[in-house]
């Protein structure tokens, strides 16, 4: 389908390492003129999914600045866009995060985190075929790591104990694929 928004202005009104925020001028689907603010984020979020064969995963607990509040999560970072090959970068996070290596590798989704604002996007992978050593996170992240039966960690999303977007689809999209084996 064709674009039905026109761009008439696009400004930087903030730029980082991470994420740049613009502010458009634009003229919407319906000809009207507009204002929209985008946030763009310079990584691919990654989620990683880490599963032995008695069906326990691991969770990542840590502070969140931006939520002010204690966050239960799959382990996760960022994959820079252009730089770095996805898998490598899940790779990398579960190993730093948990101290975990996988030998098998599944893709399980792609997903927009909040499409109406920011152009972020995520991908989550299962992890099988685990090894286990020490972790190495980095220097910012105080991290708390939590082995659980899967289910358990599938019930904290639906009873709201975990929030974080990627770790709740990351752990249903993984719930149903364990349903259909």
């Amino acid at each position: 389908m064709k674009n039905p928004w026109k761009t008439l202005s696009n400004d930087t009104v903030y730029d980082n390492p991470w994420i740049q925020v613009t502010h458009r001028q634009v003229i919407t689907p319906t000809g009207t003129d507009g204002i929209y603010g985008l946030v763009h984020f310079k990584n691919l979020a990654i989620g990683i999914v880490p599963l032995d064969e008695d069906r326990n995963t691991w969770l990542v607990g840590q502070y969140r600045y931006t939520l002010g509040q204690y966050s239960w999560e799959i382990p996760e970072g960022g994959c820079p866009i252009g730089a770095e090959i996805p898998l490598e970068s899940a790779k990398r996070e579960l190993l730093e995060e948990t101290g975990i290596r996988a030998e098998k590798w599944t893709k399980v989704l792609d997903l927009h985190t909040s499409n109406s604002v920011t152009d972020e996007a995520g991908m989550a992978f299962l992890a099988q075929g685990l090894s286990f050593g020490q972790a190495a996170p980095e220097h910012t992240e105080d991290l708390q790591v939590r082995k659980l039966p899967f289910r358990e960690a599938l019930e904290m999303v639906f009873r709201g104990e975990i929030t974080d977007a990627l770790s709740m689809v990351g752990l249903m999209r993984v719930g149903y694929w364990m349903e259909r084996r």
